[in-house]
């Protein structure tokens, strides 16, 4: 029997945060953010996760003003 937990939940968050904080654009972050999904799926996959819930956009996305490219 696996000790991995059945159903592991994330919520994504900070992704333009952590871009801002190193002087790129918000688009970079996403792409971090990606990146860094695949690894939990992939890890998630061999640990024996059987359940993954991504919670990755909110509908207050959609009013958020767009921000202008840093780089």
């Amino acid at each position: 029997m696996s000790s991995a937990p059945h159903h592991l939940a994330i919520i994504m968050d900070g992704n333009r945060r952590w871009a801002k904080k190193r002087g790129l654009n918000a688009l970079r972050g996403h792409r971090q953010g990606a990146d860094v999904l695949r690894t939990i799926c992939d890890h998630s996959y061999k640990s024996g996760v059987r359940w993954l819930t991504v919670f990755a956009f909110s509908a207050q996305n959609w009013t958020r003003q767009r921000q202008k490219s840093m780089g």
